[in-house]
């Protein structure tokens, strides 16, 4: 049976939550701590708290740190963290042991895989992204062109957009990278990865993938894709908590020859020697760059002690479950006031998410107003609405209930109240 024809014709909240006494993943929901009288609808952003979550921390921070002091770089395993971690994420991506390594930001982390996915191609001098990428993804691209440019031939950057030009029109021999976002974080459409991978490797450029609306919402595959280098974030659907690490994965083939954009002391082969020189680490290790974040990593570590437990095709059944019932609901209950759906319907093209635009209604508007009654989603400017369906915690009748708060607002046009106007900078 498919996804869509396994929601029903006739929905109502009874309906909902039937289908949520029979997901066999509803049991995880009992592992987050979420507020009495919310609906979050925003885990694409930010990721609800593990239960388990405060108490490690904690333990960390007493025991670890309090107790073991420095010690605990060795005896609680603090400097190896980073490529445990990592190799806890792997499966999750479609990794190997020891292709995985906790970064620091996903900014610095795409930084350093895109100078070393530009350096394995020398002679080519053009980066390509897409225009509608996540803008710090762009902002990072151009300090690659900065970086690697001369005065002779400058790093060109191309970008790629729905209306054109296509990654066919941007592509040659003269592309040495191709950065993309799997699923677009305004829209929430998700690339065919197997072809676009083998679509730029056939034109001999390097193939970035930035997984952070992916990773812990859709099933990602790296290898069997063929990708070559990919970073990620764990605070959104991994629930590592706000500010937790991003994590890099570099394919095995390249390790040996990749040269991170940053060489600094955790990536060094003989970090406690102390040498002058820069002597990279075996592996993906040499992208390693200062020492991590170790709160933020204890918080990720209980994170990830659910995932264990987690069939990722029931998730991305759960997900594709959850973001149809949405769209249907949708479709039935709001179509009278206009209101669009951006993401795409064929659910192979659809991450985790669903962006709406608000018709005649002022979107910002809208989405304060669903706060202010307890549904979480979030505004992306100018004018969409974004509502993430985290497959771990989000039930069918959170749907039911954000679509019948929504109906509300729009039908009683509270969301046209002062209280709920744009004030300054839109969050």
């Amino acid at each position: 049976m498919s996804i869509a024809t396994s929601i029903p014709h006739v929905i109502d909240r009874a309906t909902c939550t039937a289908l949520d006494a029979a997901d066999p993943l509803a049991g995880h929901r009992d592992l987050f701590d979420l507020p009495e009288g919310v609906v979050y609808l925003d885990g694409n952003s930010l990721g609800a708290l593990p239960k388990a979550t405060a108490a490690h921390v904690q333990r960390v921070i007493a025991d670890e740190w309090g107790t073991g002091l420095i010690r605990s770089w060795n005896d609680a395993g603090w400097f190896d963290k980073p490529r445990v971690l990592g190799d806890r994420i792997a499966p999750l991506i479609g990794a190997a042991a020891g292709e995985v390594v906790l970064g620091d930001s996903t900014s610095a982390s795409l930084f350093q895989v895109a100078v070393a996915a530009a350096r394995l191609r020398q002679g080519r001098n053009v980066v390509v992204s897409e225009r509608g990428n996540f803008p710090t993804d762009l902002y990072v691209l151009e300090s690659v062109q900065e970086l690697l440019g001369d005065t002779g031939r400058p790093f060109e950057r191309r970008l790629i957009a729905d209306d054109g030009p296509s990654l066919d029109d941007v592509l040659g021999d003269d592309v040495a990278v191709v950065v993309l976002t799997h699923v677009n974080y305004r829209t929430g459409r998700m690339y065919d990865m197997d072809a676009v991978t083998r679509r730029v490797h056939e034109a001999g450029a390097i193939m970035v993938w930035d997984l952070c609306h992916s990773v812990g919402a859709v099933p990602v595959d790296l290898n069997g894709a063929g990708a070559d280098f990919a970073i990620g974030c764990t605070y959104k659907y991994l629930n590592g908590g706000p500010g937790s690490p991003s994590f890099i994965w570099v394919a095995g083939r390249h390790q040996s020859a990749a040269r991170p954009g940053v060489t600094a002391w955790h990536g060094h082969a003989k970090p406690f020697d102390f040498d002058v020189a820069y002597a990279p680490a075996d592996g993906v290790t040499r992208f390693r760059v200062g020492t991590p974040q170790l709160l933020s990593v204890a918080a990720l570590e209980a994170s990830l002690d659910i995932w264990s437990g987690v069939d990722l095709e029931q998730l991305r059944e759960k997900s594709l479950r959850l973001t149809e019932l949405f769209i249907s609901l949708v479709d039935s209950r709001l179509a009278r006031w206009g209101i669009e759906v951006v993401t795409p319907r064929q659910s192979a093209a659809r991450g985790s998410q669903v962006s709406l635009r608000a018709g005649e209604a002022d979107g910002y508007a809208v989405v304060q107003a669903l706060i202010e009654r307890g549904v979480i989603g979030d505004f992306r400017a100018p004018d969409l609405m974004r509502f993430g369906f985290t497959p771990l915690y989000v039930s069918h009748a959170d749907v039911w209930d954000a679509v019948d708060v929504l109906a509300d607002i729009l039908e009683t046009e509270v969301w046209r109240e002062p209280r709920f106007a744009r004030r300054g900078a839109v969050t």
